[in-house]
């Protein structure tokens, strides 16, 4: 059986490593059924100790996110 993590349930999980950094784009569900992406930072600050920024980009902001990210990734090619 599947276990589930304080009623989140996650769609999709990516990892993209950068050094020191660690950086995972994960979509969860949560127990109401709204979709939310989180972005979350993984930094090494010392052995085996590590600092965690996250950000929640809500269902209903997603498609303006996503734009803004699409016009500052042409901005900086």
């Amino acid at each position: 059986m599947e276990k589930k993590e304080k009623g989140k349930n996650e769609l999709f999980n990516r990892m993209v490593k950068a050094g020191q950094r660690t950086y995972f784009i994960s979509v969860k569900e949560a127990s109401n059924q709204h979709k939310y992406v989180t972005l979350t930072e993984s930094k090494l600050i010392e052995k085996d100790k590590f600092e965690r920024h996250n950000i929640m980009i809500f269902q209903e902001k997603i498609g303006e996110f996503v734009d803004a990210l699409q016009g500052a990734c042409a901005a900086a090619a």
